[in-house]
Protein backbone atom coordinates (compact mmCIF):
# COMPACT_ATOMS: atom_id res chain seq x y z
CA UNK A 1 0.00 0.00 0.00
CA UNK A 2 1.28 3.37 -1.06
CA UNK A 3 1.55 6.35 1.85
CA UNK A 4 1.67 9.97 0.39
CA UNK A 5 4.87 11.32 2.25
CA UNK A 6 7.27 14.35 1.97
CA UNK A 7 10.93 13.86 0.81
CA UNK A 8 13.23 16.30 2.88
CA UNK A 9 16.03 16.96 0.88
CA UNK A 10 19.01 19.09 2.54
CA UNK A 11 22.46 19.97 0.17
CA UNK A 12 24.84 21.52 2.93
CA UNK A 13 28.60 22.34 3.85
CA UNK A 14 30.23 18.80 5.26
CA UNK A 15 30.61 20.75 8.20
CA UNK A 16 26.82 20.96 8.89
CA UNK A 17 26.49 17.50 9.35
CA UNK A 18 25.89 16.10 12.70
CA UNK A 19 24.09 19.19 13.53
CA UNK A 20 21.15 18.69 10.64
CA UNK A 21 20.77 14.94 11.41
CA UNK A 22 20.11 16.02 15.02
CA UNK A 23 17.81 18.51 13.43
CA UNK A 24 16.27 16.49 10.91
CA UNK A 25 15.74 13.45 14.07
CA UNK A 26 14.80 15.93 16.56
CA UNK A 27 11.68 16.82 14.68
CA UNK A 28 10.73 13.29 14.15
CA UNK A 29 12.36 11.80 11.08
CA UNK A 30 12.62 8.09 12.16
CA UNK A 31 15.97 7.65 9.52
CA UNK A 32 17.96 9.67 6.54
CA UNK A 33 20.11 9.03 3.70
CA UNK A 34 23.57 11.16 3.75
CA UNK A 35 25.39 11.43 0.14
CA UNK A 36 28.51 13.48 -0.71
CA UNK A 37 27.67 15.55 -3.71
CA UNK A 38 29.00 18.21 -6.02
CA UNK A 39 28.19 21.49 -7.47
CA UNK A 40 28.07 25.27 -7.91
CA UNK A 41 26.03 28.07 -6.46
CA UNK A 42 24.92 31.20 -7.68
CA UNK A 43 28.37 32.83 -6.44
CA UNK A 44 30.57 30.65 -8.18
CA UNK A 45 31.91 29.02 -5.20
CA UNK A 46 32.39 25.65 -3.73
CA UNK A 47 31.68 25.69 -0.35
CA UNK A 48 34.14 23.07 -0.26
CA UNK A 49 36.89 25.06 -0.95
CA UNK A 50 36.50 25.94 2.74
CA UNK A 51 35.66 23.26 4.46
CA UNK A 52 35.35 19.84 3.09
CA UNK A 53 32.84 18.44 0.64
CA UNK A 54 29.23 18.93 0.29
CA UNK A 55 26.69 16.57 2.12
CA UNK A 56 23.25 15.71 0.87
CA UNK A 57 20.64 14.46 3.89
CA UNK A 58 17.46 12.84 2.55
CA UNK A 59 14.70 12.20 4.78
CA UNK A 60 11.00 10.70 4.20
CA UNK A 61 8.45 12.14 6.76
CA UNK A 62 4.88 14.05 7.44
CA UNK A 63 4.20 17.36 5.65
CA UNK A 64 3.65 18.38 9.17
CA UNK A 65 7.63 17.29 10.05
CA UNK A 66 8.78 18.52 6.53
CA UNK A 67 7.66 22.32 7.63
CA UNK A 68 9.19 22.06 11.27
CA UNK A 69 12.25 20.88 9.95
CA UNK A 70 12.48 23.34 6.44
CA UNK A 71 11.60 25.87 9.63
CA UNK A 72 14.24 25.10 11.84
CA UNK A 73 16.98 24.80 9.31
CA UNK A 74 15.81 27.69 7.77
CA UNK A 75 16.43 29.55 11.05
CA UNK A 76 19.60 27.92 11.79
CA UNK A 77 21.73 27.66 8.83
CA UNK A 78 20.36 29.90 6.01
CA UNK A 79 22.21 32.85 6.60
CA UNK A 80 25.56 31.81 7.93
CA UNK A 81 26.07 28.72 5.77
CA UNK A 82 25.66 27.27 2.28
CA UNK A 83 22.26 25.15 2.64
CA UNK A 84 19.58 24.31 0.25
CA UNK A 85 16.62 22.68 0.88
CA UNK A 86 13.47 21.47 -1.13
CA UNK A 87 10.39 19.01 -0.53
CA UNK A 88 9.02 16.89 -2.45
CA UNK A 89 5.92 15.14 -2.28
CA UNK A 90 6.05 11.51 -3.00
CA UNK A 91 4.03 7.70 -1.95
CA UNK A 92 6.22 5.32 -0.46
CA UNK A 93 5.82 1.93 -0.79
CA UNK A 94 6.01 0.41 2.64
CA UNK A 95 5.19 4.06 3.87
CA UNK A 96 4.29 3.23 7.34
CA UNK A 97 8.63 2.84 8.37
CA UNK A 98 8.73 6.33 8.33
CA UNK A 99 6.35 7.72 10.33
CA UNK A 100 7.11 7.68 14.05
CA UNK A 101 4.66 5.49 16.23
Amino acid sequence: MKIPLTQVSIIAEGVLRDHIVELVHKHGATGHTITQVEGEGSSHRHASDWGGRNIKVETLVSQEVADAIIENLSHEFFEDYSVIAWLTQVNVLRGSKFLKR
